[in-house]
């Protein structure tokens, strides 16, 4: 792949090594570990363009509360040079339109405050039936099509129209949309998605926002998005595009994580049998399941971007302003000064709890992360009751990651469901 930002990278190498994050994402655990090895503090380059990855559990629960560390898209030096443009395949992730994932402060604060709102936990409460309804009509897909020792994908089933049921569901969207929605985040997050059709996709899905959000102003309803198009939290109503940015933001989030902790931890389960007879025999929580893979296999690999206001040192270097920074939460979970010598392993004995940042932390920490733990603990106990035999339809080398470089997800994941 070209580097379009060569020059910029060469420079940011100068006295040290880079990391050069892989778009095609096969040797995750590799990368991870060549991350924690360039220290706390490593310099990447993704797709040409140099940036700082935070590696370490601690310099990243400082940063993530550092006002000095922003999300303005303006604050980066690069964008202000114009050496990084819309060419550029990643832009998307973080000139991503007007929401509660792209402002900081007060106005963050504004933006999100409804969206917390509508995901208290009594509302989490009130919408398990529908998560378990959902979860049992896709057991039901999955047995059909499994019949007679049929190979049948997990992930196509299950995994990725669960979360995406419920989302849906939760901003009011039509069912039927559902399966053009996944299409389009898919292609938004390859690697191997061209920009001029990855910012056509974009435009498209600014459409179809619009057009719910003219909808619901119309017509509200008990959803997310009336709850955002009525928020006047300080006294100012979201604007249009602030609603479409947070719906946009929302349901990519919403659905993409939860697919990413589903599978990795029926994968590890799987890969782990003993580790499986524990839960399965109510020895181990499922919630310790949730929590290990979180940490362990995390969903979200590397978040892109927040950006330095002045000079700030982490460990032991320094990210001068300008620069931006990414949060490396696959090397933060494996940890070793957070999580003890053993971080690689995936064990669900840990001792709890498994303080891990999957999620993130302070201001900008997800607002679905809750909901995504509920999913996964509907999800993984029922699908496990239903198919107590279910084993890979492959050997687990075979099972071949997208070529996302922020979401750790995989292109299939076939199983057999036994007898």
């Amino acid at each position: 792949m070209n580097c379009p930002h060569a020059a910029a990278v060469q420079a940011a190498a100068q006295g040290g090594g880079t990391v050069v994050i892989d778009p095609m994402v096969q040797d995750l655990d590799g990368e991870t570990a060549r991350l924690r090895d360039a220290g706390p503090l490593a310099r990447i380059d993704l797709l040409g363009v140099p940036a700082w990855a935070v590696t370490r559990h601690a310099d990243a629960r400082r940063l993530l509360v550092d006002p000095r560390l922003v999300k303005d898209l303006n604050a980066w030096g690069l964008w202000r040079s114009g050496e990084v443009t819309h060419a550029w395949p990643l832009i998307g992730m973080i000139d991503a339109g007007r929401s509660m994932f792209t402002v900081d402060g007060a106005e963050h604060r504004r933006l999100r405050a409804k969206t917390s709102q509508a995901l208290t936990p009594r509302r989490l409460e009130a919408i398990r039936p529908d998560i378990e309804r959902f979860t049992a009509e896709l057991l039901d897909a999955l047995e059909e099509g499994g019949r007679d020792g049929a190979v049948v994908d997990l992930k196509s089933v299950f995994a990725q129209p669960l979360p995406m049921k419920v989302v849906g569901m939760l901003m009011g969207v039509d069912p039927a949309a559902n399966a053009m929605l996944t299409r389009q985040y898919k292609k938004f997050f390859s690697m191997l998605t061209p920009q001029d059709e990855r910012l056509a996709l974009l435009a498209d899905l600014d459409v179809f926002y619009a057009g719910l959000v003219r909808e619901k102003t119309a017509r509200p309803t008990d959803d997310l998005t009336s709850a955002l198009i009525l928020a006047d939290e300080g006294g100012e109503p979201l604007t249009e595009e602030e609603v479409i940015g947070n719906l946009k933001a929302m349901v990519a989030a919403g659905h993409e994580t939860t697919i990413g902790l589903i599978l990795n931890a029926v994968r590890a389960l799987l890969a782990h049998p003993d580790q499986l007879k524990l839960v399965l025999d109510g020895e181990v929580s499922w919630e310790a399941v949730v929590e290990e893979t979180l940490r362990w296999d995390t969903p979200t690999t590397h978040l892109l971007m927040r950006f330095a206001t002045e000079d700030i040192e982490v460990g032991g270097g320094v990210v001068a302003e300008g620069e931006g920074v990414v949060i490396s939460y696959r090397a933060i979970g494996r940890d070793p000064e957070q999580h003890g010598p053993d971080a690689d392993a995936f064990d669900i004995t840990r001792a709890a709890p498994i303080r891990h940042m999957t999620f993130g932390h302070g201001p900008h920490i997800c607002p679905g992360a809750a909901l995504s733990r509920v999913e996964a603990g509907i999800a993984l106990p029922a699908l496990f009751a239903r198919f107590p035999g279910l084993r890979l339809a492959v050997p687990d080398s075979d099972i071949r990651k997208l070529p996302v470089m922020t979401q750790n997800d995989m292109e299939s994941f076939p199983v057999l469901l036994g007898a």
